[in-house]
């Protein structure tokens, strides 16, 4: 089956779209008599890929393979999330705030704690998922790059 993805979500063609392009980049796109004004910021012709900006809102555009239904049916389309056993401070710093609790279940992203660094405050975020078993930090500990900081289950 063919058709479009945007920002991964397959989206059904429509009739009555057209587009007017002003350069190699920026182009008019009318839509149900409405006018949007849009640019091209990337172009993966290889792939297939564009990403777009249109109205101020940034778009990835792809089109839709055959293959992308069996590599679905593989599950192969799903991103691979690692499990965590352990956090260790990636740079030398001072804790600021802790952000997570024992027995709080962390995904990519969560926010774990505050690290001053270089007098600059980072916020240090997980990179799997994981259950927080125990932390080894408190506030105004000073670590050294590599010091454990958390521990999972």
């Amino acid at each position: 089956m063919m058709g479009w993805l945007f920002d991964k979500q397959e989206t059904p063609t429509s009739k009555g779209a057209s587009v007017t392009w002003i350069d190699h980049a920026y182009f008019i796109l009318e839509f149900e008599g409405v006018s949007y004004h849009g640019e091209v910021l990337q172009d993966d012709s290889e792939s297939q890929e564009l990403l777009l900006k249109i109205n101020h809102r940034t778009i990835h555009v792809r089109k839709k393979h055959d293959l992308d239904a069996l590599i679905e049916q593989l599950g192969l389309d799903k991103p691979k999330v690692r499990k965590i056993k352990r956090y260790e401070a990636p740079m030398p710093g001072r804790v600021l705030q802790l952000l997570v609790e024992v027995g709080q279940a962390v995904e990519p992203g969560t926010a774990l704690l505050s690290l001053e660094a270089m007098k600059m405050e980072n916020t240090l975020k997980s990179n799997g998922i994981g259950t927080v078993k125990s932390i080894t930090v408190a506030a105004g500990d000073v670590v050294e790059k590599g010091a454990v900081l958390f521990e999972f289950d």
